[in-house]
């Protein structure tokens, strides 16, 4: 009974169960307000941490099954209709790029990224903080996990430069020297480099999925094409805001390139499999980006690319079944994505839209535009999932600026990148957050008001320079 916490899976059966029985708004169907109370009941049970979120999840299908809601009176089309999210591509396609990111981290890949970044610019602590920041550039368009990327290959070699240097975590008159200048930087461009690809972090799919539910189609190449320039500008101005507001004690790290040479003479020359990682990683850009020519969407290239790492023996089968984060990820993804996606066709959402469109008065769109970003900015601050904060509100939020007139492609990506960069405001805000936190490096009030003012800084960079640059290239 560990996993379960009594008291907050009570609070969350209270909350369903008022919902459920609540009359429903007139336009509403019984079918559909009863699917929001489950909706609903599930995304606060994951934000109070009731219950995993696998185990929310399968009580979600269960209820959705047994009451029929997707298919009144026939009980074995219900229950397929409850499953359906486990077919869909987008699932998939979060699924095995976690299989792929395994590649990186096995054959040592992004560790070898790595280094030969910190080799050619850390000579000084902002040189350091950039050459770590590209090593996860580069790794982000495969590897869509954004904890393992910056968990499992960033994170220890960031901890170990600033132990080198003497910035021990245990000993906290040593954080400043280095160690909590990297451990926010290094996160801050994790989530930055997180919001440029589709395949960036695995909510990213999430909001694809959605937004094509509501008509508005979004590719790996067009993701990527928008959020490049904003992407940069963030990733250029972070470190050095940072450097100037929260400055290291230590500027200058001369020894950080000989110690990086040091790893990499450890290391050898490339293996074998990490040329074929490396052969891989090509393919699957170059399938990502040229994708629509050869009408091959983004999860067929995923899985032309675990086919590859496992005929090759890069990755055996072994290495898939024991991938616990993927195959976990599988499950509440696939749920949620039905309930959002289900919500959508019984009209919920556009019912929803059409509500707040009415309160809003007619608002011109220019307004309402960012002030939806924001709303669904700082509503972060109740969330501690990124993925349950997209089931939560991306649909609906872009359903509501669609009614308003605002362009839905731009809202629609927008909306997107907002999903990895709000993962600034809190120590809990992302994946990767609680492994930097946890290295004990930053103080939470230090956490929280940093991250208050990085977050606004990014939130002006992507609404300014975002939506500038999306106007030039024809998003709307």
């Amino acid at each position: 009974m560990k996993e379960i916490n009594i008291r907050n899976l009570i609070i969350t059966t209270v909350i369903g169960l008022l919902l459920w029985f609540c009359p429903e708004p007139e336009g509403v169907s019984p079918d559909a307000w009863h699917l929001f109370a489950i909706f609903v009941s599930t995304i606060i049970g994951i934000i109070l941490k009731a219950a995993p979120m696998g185990t929310m999840c399968m009580l979600a299908v269960g209820l959705t099954a047994f009451f029929q809601l997707l298919a009144p009176g026939d009980p074995g089309r219900s229950i397929a209709l409850s499953l359906r999210g486990f077919g869909d591509k987008v699932i998939w396609l979060i699924g095995i790029s976690f299989f792929i990111a395994r590649g990186f981290i096995k054959t040592g890949l992004g560790n070898r990224i790595a280094y030969l970044f910190i080799r050619g610019f850390g000579k000084s602590t902002l040189g350091l903080a950039y050459g770590l920041g590209l090593a996860d550039l580069v790794l982000a368009p495969a590897i869509p996990s954004n904890t393992a990327r910056g968990g499992g290959i960033i994170y220890p070699i960031m901890k170990s430069m600033a132990l080198n240097f003497g910035s021990d975590a245990t000993k906290p008159d040593t954080h400043r020297k280095l160690g909590s200048y990297l451990t926010l930087n290094s996160y801050y461009m994790n989530l930055i480099t997180s919001s440029m690809f589709l395949t960036g972090t695995a909510s990213n799919p999430m909001c694809q999925k959605f937004a094509a539910d509501l008509g508005v189609n979004i590719s790996w190449m067009s993701w990527a094409a928008a959020g490049f320039v904003p992407g940069i500008v963030a990733f250029i101005v972070t470190p050095f805001v940072l450097y100037k507001i929260y400055p290291p004690e230590l500027k200058k790290t001369q020894d950080a390139p000989r110690m990086a040479a040091e790893k990499l003479k450890e290391m050898g020359r490339l293996s074998i499999k990490e040329v074929l990682m490396l052969i891989t990683f090509f393919i699957l850009l170059f399938l990502w980006i040229t994708g629509d020519l050869f009408s091959i969407d983004a999860t067929t290239t995923a899985f032309i690319g675990l086919t590859i790492l496992l005929l090759t023996s890069v990755l055996t089968w072994e290495d898939v079944k024991s991938e616990k984060s993927a195959w976990d990820t599988i499950v509440w993804f696939a749920v949620l994505v039905m309930m959002a996606s289900s919500l959508n066709e019984l009209g919920f959402i556009g019912w929803f839209s059409d509500l707040v469109q009415s309160k809003m008065g007619g608002i011109h769109w220019h307004y309402a535009f960012p002030l939806l970003v924001g709303v669904y900015f700082f509503s972060h601050y109740f969330f501690a999932s990124a993925t349950a904060h997209v089931a939560a509100m991306y649909a609906a939020l872009l359903g509501v600026g669609i009614t308003l007139g605002v362009p839905p492609l731009l809202l629609a990506l927008m909306l997107g990148f907002m999903g990895s960069i709000y993962g600034t405001l809190t120590h809990y805000g992302h994946g990767p957050a609680p492994v930097y936190f946890g290295s004990g490096y930053v103080e939470l009030k230090t956490w929280w008001s940093l991250g208050l003012v990085v977050g606004v800084m990014l939130l002006a960079i992507y609404l300014v320079v975002g939506t500038t640059w999306m106007s030039l290239i024809g998003d709307f």
